[in-house]
């Protein structure tokens, strides 16, 4: 498909998702999200051992019946994802507004704002993080948010227009995002990272359900440079239509010793409240790429 096609493609899918009635496209997706996964025998193999690790913990035994059954749902989540966060830049902020709701932590973010500090949310693939980043635009907060570039140009001005939009400013992930998001942060701005995958290869190794993976070095990074509150959030859908958010309380930020040390150490913090908030919904975990051993 030639850069042209891709992009109007994009803007016409994006044009028919935010005027179909939600009920109807949220729908569909799910649907074609899972016959998708039936037949994505590597993406589906990446999905399958990822909600694994995520439900066997404290559990000797899971059939693989029950395991289809939560990777079925997992590509359904997928594509509400996707249907949801098409329809976004469609919703009036008050909808958005009266169908989200944070659930547990809400008083963190208030704490470092009004402290004068920045705040980093580290967030996993779980439901969906822009709506949560359009609630807190709603609540004054705001946030920024790093993406992975687009090919071609025109596609990734598209996607940042769009988020834009719904009051999620969004920066390209290349060398002048450290730089973008340090400023942020020490004018006391909001951050979001999606934190539960290595997508640059140069994290962190650190132990993640009951295993040795990489994860992102920034969020600890971030705040250990700049005093941020770090904090751990995941913004699931349901129930119904609505979504909830969960925050959790701060994660200690403190210089103790040598700085890749000190990274290391709040990184394995933040995994396991990626953890804790995972196992909340494994079903709602949608990531398709590999994670861990057998994958």
């Amino acid at each position: 498909m030639g850069d042209r096609s891709k992009v109007t493609l994009f803007k016409t899918l994006g044009a028919v998702m935010e005027r179909l009635p939600e009920r109807f496209d949220v729908s569909l997706a799910k649907r074609l999200a899972k016959f998708v996964g039936r037949r994505s025998k590597g993406a589906r193999k990446n999905l399958r051992t990822n909600v694994a690790h995520a439900l066997r913990v404290g559990v000797e035994e899971l059939d693989d019946r029950t395991l289809e059954h939560f990777v079925d749902r997992a590509f359904e989540s997928y594509g509400q994802y996707w249907a949801e966060g098409a329809k976004l830049p469609g919703i009036k902020p008050e909808r958005v507004f009266g169908r989200f709701r944070i659930g547990e932590g809400l008083e963190y973010l208030y704490d470092a704002k009004a402290m004068g500090r920045g705040t980093i949310i580290a967030l996993p693939h779980i439901g969906s993080w822009e709506w949560g980043g359009s609630f807190l635009n709603s609540l004054g907060l705001g946030m920024t948010a790093v993406a992975e570039d687009l090919e071609p140009p025109e596609l990734f001005a598209w996607f940042k227009e769009k988020r834009e939009s719904i009051g999620i400013r969004i920066e390209r992930l290349d060398e002048h995002a450290g730089t973008v998001l340090l400023e942020t942060l020490k004018e006391g701005g909001v951050i979001g990272l999606l934190c539960d995958r290595d997508i640059q290869g140069n994290g962190i190794e650190v132990e993640f359900f009951g295993e040795r993976v990489r994860l992102p070095a920034g969020p600890a990074t971030l705040a250990l440079r700049t005093g941020a509150t770090l904090v751990a959030a995941a913004c699931y859908s349901g129930p119904g239509r609505d979504h909830f958010a969960v925050i959790t309380p701060p994660i200690a930020a403190e210089r103790l010793g040598r700085l890749r040390s000190d990274v290391t150490r709040v990184t394995q913090a933040l995994a396991v409240e990626l953890e804790g908030l995972i196992r909340r919904a494994p079903e709602q975990w949608h990531v398709l790429q590999p994670r861990f051993d057998g994958a």
